[in-house]
């Protein structure tokens, strides 16, 4: 049984008698047993590294390993700086909210809106306050009315046990907006 690792196998670990042998520039050259493409590539000033073990024979290519590692490593790098990553906020409310209370937490919302994460905002209800989950409900459709010119409602108001939720997304244009200034603070600080 062969145990998968990630890094190939190089040089003198290479365990085959013999390999297919790439070349530096991508060409085939032949099948080669493995002090001879050892040799071949020590000659050329670079590693033998062992690409496809499990075919037979392996294919091992001349290379310079290092640098392929290098600009791997490079290459991760920037998928990383290029992914975007959305952070869900949550904001409770409960059904008997006052008018300072909703004011307050509305301006949370627009913040983290505008900061380009998405919210949930959860209606929790206790005791006999389950009797009347059109409070809940009438309080989460204000809110969407109130916030329609910066979110838009990914998830409809839905009662989930003693809870009623409902998930608002950024709007495209706003996420664009404050990416902008974000870039413009970070270049200013270069």
């Amino acid at each position: 049984m062969t145990i998968a690792t990630s890094e190939p196998r190089l040089n003198e670990d290479i365990q085959a008698r013999e390999c297919r042998l790439i070349g530096v520039d991508g060409a085939q050259l032949g099948i080669f047993d493995i002090a001879g493409a050892q040799k071949i590539a020590d000659d050329q000033g670079f590693d033998l590294v062992e690409i496809a073990p499990d075919a037979s024979p392996p294919v091992c290519r001349v290379m310079d390993y290092s640098k392929y590692k290098y600009e791997q490593a490079q290459k991760a790098k920037a998928a990383r700086k290029n992914q975007t990553r959305i952070d869900i906020k949550e904001m409770k409310f409960r059904p008997k909210i006052d008018t300072g209370d909703y004011e307050t937490k509305k301006r949370h919302i627009i913040r983290f809106l505008e900061a380009g994460a998405k919210v949930k905002v959860t209606i929790m209800f206790r005791g006999r306050e389950m009797a009347h989950p059109d409070l809940g409900l009438n309080i989460l459709e204000k809110l969407a009315e109130d916030l329609r010119e910066s979110a838009s409602i990914e998830v409809q108001p839905k009662l989930e046990g003693r809870n009623m939720f409902m998930l608002l997304a950024p709007l495209k244009k706003r996420v664009a907006k404050a990416e902008e200034i974000a870039q413009i603070e970070e270049d200013a600080d270069l």
